[in-house]
């Protein structure tokens, strides 16, 4: 099978719309977290979020554009713009056909659906939906737009596998190019679900924190005092090309992309399995598939939602895989500071965790001032600061409702 590296990335993230931003405020800590302001949250058990920060659509899109597309596609041309700009590909020399988009979203237009069916029944349920109701709804719609604004005429397609979407996405990109299917698929995730439906199904779940009055500190991974996750927004994009392209044309390569597995849980529609028996299946699945071992592995970007169950059962299926070898395996948890990403969120910590490998910089879990007295003895989480240390391989863990577990590992290059 082919080689498969890394030679672009973008992201449009609550912490930062590039990636220079982003990662500066992950490895100093800094929440996205704040009082939602796309809507008055006041009757919702929920009121924060970790929104985006001076999002400009004009910066990558024309008027005509932003006027036909969602945010969550609207995020996916930002975050795409920028991987291709660092990637330095130039398409129009390249056969259309050997270049695709494999791009993810858990729910798609979800504003746009609520827009037009409040229109609907303001105008007593008198159809005059608009003619872009549908096209800016659909998922596939920003794999669909990357494409058309690029030329890319190859592999085309979107991939749902709720929080594991992104994961999904960058595996099935890796194994197109493995296969000699594609010599580059521009990949990722993007969501933009801080709606009054999403927020609101979500808190009727009561799967949300609702410690509204301190946002910053209201997202605290394996803490025991964490009490659900907090919702965010945006898009992560990478570049995934074949090596010998990448090479042959001197291109600058952040990681390779090793391996990558997904499993199952068949467990629950919306809770993990309280063991981690798919997740730490899928680890090793992910770990056999990159002809790596757990004692490989330096870093892993943990799921951690911040979730009283799903915490303490990733970090089960962690110690049931790494057993002895976890004294070398530090872990962290991003989301205490971006936020739950949902689809997108694979994307972006997968871009987390190439910039670990890159940096030699383990970024922080924040908000973890008194761990859980369930977790499991002899981890290594990173607390409060980030960690300068060489990272040669990298695990970033995903998993989502329905019991979709998605694992990507990438490797020093």
């Amino acid at each position: 099978m082919k080689r498969v590296v890394i030679t672009g990335m973008g992201a449009i993230t609550p912490i930062g719309n590039d990636i220079k931003t982003f990662w500066s405020n992950l490895i100093h800590g800094r929440s996205g977290a704040q009082r939602i302001t796309k809507f008055d949250p006041a009757a919702f058990r929920t009121q924060i979020a970790c929104e985006l920060k001076d999002f400009d659509p004009s910066l990558f899109l024309d008027r005509a554009e932003i006027k036909r597309t969602d945010p969550f596609t609207q995020y996916a041309l930002g975050a795409a713009a920028q991987a291709i700009q660092d990637s330095g590909l130039d398409f129009s020399v390249m056969n259309p056909y050997d270049t695709g988009v494999i791009w993810g979203s858990g729910q798609g237009g979800m504003l746009t659906f609520e827009e037009q069916v409040k229109e609907y029944a303001a105008g007593n349920f008198i159809p005059r939906f608009s003619p872009f109701f549908v096209p800016k709804l659909i998922a596939n719609m920003a794999s669909g737009m990357i494409s058309i604004k690029y030329g890319l005429m190859g592999i085309n397609y979107t991939t749902v596998s709720a929080c594991s979407t992104s994961n999904t996405a960058i595996m099935d990109a890796l194994n197109y190019i493995r296969w000699g299917k594609a010599k580059v698929i521009v990949t990722g995730g993007s969501e933009a679900p801080i709606t009054e439906a999403s927020v609101g199904g979500f808190c009727a779940m009561k799967a949300m924190t609702v410690q509204n009055d301190t946002p910053q500190t209201s997202c605290r991974p394996f803490d025991v005092s964490r009490d659900g996750f907090l919702m965010g927004e945006g898009a992560g994009a990478l570049i995934l090309e074949e090596y010998e392209h990448a090479i042959a044309r001197k291109a600058t390569i952040y990681a390779e992309v090793a391996g990558a597995a997904m499993t199952a849980d068949a467990y629950h529609m919306t809770a993990t399995h309280p063991e981690g028996e798919g997740a730490c299946t899928a680890m090793r699945f992910a770990l056999e598939d990159a002809a790596l071992a757990p004692e490989n592995v330096d870093y892993l970007n943990a799921h951690a939602t911040s979730t009283p169950v799903g915490d303490i059962s990733e970090l089960k299926a962690i110690t049931k895989l790494f057993k002895d070898n976890t004294e070398r395996l530090h872990i962290s948890a991003t989301k205490s500071m971006t936020g739950h990403l949902m689809g997108a969120a694979g994307a972006i910590e997968a871009i987390a965790s190439v910039l670990a490998i890159k940096n030699s910089v383990i970024p922080p879990t924040i908000n973890l001032t008194d761990p859980d007295p369930a977790i499991p003895a002899g981890l290594n989480i990173v607390r409060h600061e980030a960690l300068e240390k060489r990272v040669d391989v990298a695990m970033s863990n995903t998993f989502g409702f329905g019991g979709h577990n998605g694992i990507v590992v990438f490797k020093k290059f």
